[in-house]
Order: C-alpha cells, then sequence, then structure tokens
C-alpha cells in the first residue's frame, strides 16, 4: 500500500520528562477515511500522542507522517488539513459561541461564509447564539469546541475525549456526526476515549494504550469475531461430535478447541436437541454453558485490573 493511503503513521513514536516515559514505542496506522479509536485509562498515553501528532509537543524519540510527509517538512501544508480538540478548549468568555468561532475563522482565513453556522448548527448550538460563552454548561462548551474543529471541514481530525461532558443525548449526536462525517466526506477521524462502549459504536480500527505502550491494535470486525458469544459442549469426543452437527443439523459455524470442547456460533436454541444426538450416539455430555465473555472481558485480560470505563 501506497503512503498516500495513510493519513496518520508513526513509528516507534516515544515521549519522556525528564525520566518518566509517557509513551514508548508506539507505532500507529491509520488508513484513510477511517475512524481509529485511540483506548486506555487516564494517564496510558493517549493525549500525549495526540499532542505530538499536532506538533504540541516534540516526540523524544521516533518518526511521524502526516498525509505521507514528515511533519518535520511541511507544516503549513499539513495542519491546514486538520481538525482537533485536545484538553478543554479555549475561547472568550464575554463573547457568543458564533463570535469566537468567526474570529476563528478569519485568523484561519477560512472565508466560507456559511461554515460558522454550519457547524454551530451542527453540534446543536445554533439557537444559543446569544449566550455568552462564561454561561455556556461544561455540555456547550465541549460541543462549541467540536464546532471549532469542523468548521472548515478538515480531512483529518483528532479528538480527545470529545464527549467529555456530553449528555446521554449529546453523545449519541456527536457521534452520529462523526459517523455521516465519515461515510460522506472520507474524513479520517483519529478519537481518544477511556471509555470502551463509546468507542466500539463507531471505531473501525482500535489501538489500545497501557502505561505508555500500544498493547493491542485491531479492527472492530476481528475482535467482534474474537468476542463473539457461542455455546460450548464440553463432550467425550468432539470430532464425533462435529460430524453429527453437520450430518443431522447442517451446522458448519463451530469451533473445536481441543478434544473435548466444541463451541457452536449458531442454532443456540436447538441445544436441548443436540445434547439429546448426542447422547443417542453415546457422546458423553459433562457442560452446556452459553459464553459470557464480552468485549470488556477481553480488555480486562490486556490491561488488567479494572475494564477501561
Amino acid at each position: 500500500m501506497k503512503n498516500s493511503d495513510y493519513i496518520i503513521e508513526t513509528q516507534h513514536l516515544t515521549k519522556a520528562f525528564n525520566k518518566n516515559i509517557v509513551v514508548n514505542d508506539v507505532s500507529i496506522n491509520v488508513k484513510r477515511g477511517q475512524i481509529y479509536g485511540l483506548l486506555g485509562r487516564n494517564g496510558a498515553g493517549k493525549t500525549t500522542i495526540m499532542r505530538m501528532l499536532l506538533n504540541l509537543a516534540l516526540p523524544t524519540k521516533g518518526q511521524i507522517k502526516l498525509f505521507g510527509e514528515e511533519i518535520s517538512k511541511n507544516q503549513q501544508n499539513i495542519y491546514h488539513r486538520i481538525g482537533s480538540l485536545i484538553e478543554s478548549p479555549g475561547f472568550y468568555n464575554n463573547l457568543t459561541g458564533r463570535q469566537n468561532l468567526q474570529i476563528l475563522s478569519k485568523l484561519r482565513g477560512n472565508h466560507k461564509e456559511s461554515s460558522v453556522d454550519d457547524a454551530l448548527e451542527i453540534v446543536g448550538l445554533k439557537e444559543e447564539h446569544t449566550k455568552i460563552f462564561s454561561n455556556y454548561s461544561l455540555g456547550m462548551k465541549q460541543r462549541l469546541g467540536i464546532a471549532a474543529a469542523i468548521m472548515h471541514e478538515p480531512e483529518l481530525l483528532i479528538l480527545d475525549e470529545p464527549t467529555n461532558g456530553l449528555d446521554p443525548v449529546g453523545i449519541a449526536l456527536v457521534r452520529e456526526y462523526l459517523e455521516q462525517l465519515c461515510k460522506e466526506t472520507g474524513t479520517t477521524i483519529l478519537i481518544s476515549s477511556h471509555i470502551l462502549s463509546e468507542i466500539e459504536q463507531i471505531a473501525d480500527v482500535i489501538g489500545i494504550l497501557h502505561e505508555g505502550q500500544m498493547v493491542e491494535e485491531v479492527s472492530m470486525d476481528l475482535l467482534h469475531e474474537k468476542n463473539r458469544e457461542y455455546i460450548e459442549f464440553v463432550v467425550s469426543d468432539a470430532k464425533k461430535a462435529s460430524f453429527l452437527l453437520e450430518e443431522e443439523f447442517h451446522m458448519t459455524d463451530y469451533r473445536i478447541v481441543g478434544n473435548h470442547s466444541i463451541q457452536l456460533f449458531q442454532n443456540f436454541e436447538a441445544r436441548a436437541r443436540i445434547n439429546h444426538l448426542f447422547v443417542q450416539n453415546d457422546i458423553e455430555v459433562s457442560t452446556i454453558q452459553l459464553s459470557e465473555k464480552k468485549l470488556e472481558d477481553y480488555f480486562k485480560e490486556l490491561i488488567g485490573g479494572d475494564v477501561i470505563g
């Protein structure tokens, strides 16, 4: 694959503050048009990586490429193609949201007349045009930060915990917008969160950070495949059992584990009849159980301790 097909590439990215290594040898590859979820507990290194991508912090070691170019070589061309929300957005307290965005638009040289109003409408703040920023709730402030990040129609969005302070309705609206933005315009999105359920619903690929290191990078499709629900039969002869499943029930979606376990990913409602079939054919069945492994359990196994979010 050509480098231009990757919007973000990092190689062995490392950041240390004195002797404290907060990002350790992290390599990330984000393809054009993907939503990439960066997951990890608070303090895992998510924000530091994003700050390095935006040239707000310098790497101790490693290389960063954005749009196929090293960021040190063509910053002017690179950064006007990016929208970002890192940590708490800063605005003028005595101005309205619209006035704040108008100032940003002029500073950026964004001359599309409708860009400010379009962005405010997208995040649900267009009707709040008379309220000054100091009177905004935490959720409103966060939504205005997202509006500032998107109003110049960037090719890449870098969003650090963008739903902080939002209620469930606000979170759903932001999630819906990001999905729509990615599908309709091909915008690439790097989004961080410590909440697994939030990222799970929109990401194409996730990277899991733990104590500054990347412990897993995997597509959501593969992750769901790994964590599918199944019925497990512990039997005296798994091979013979699988033959009967195919012969009598025409089942093909199963997995044999060792000599005595067979995991079925379909026909859960037929488990009593399957058990009867096995017993009729002299296969001893010692256990029948529905798996309860969820994505949360998978993450807990990876990082130890309490699950993310």
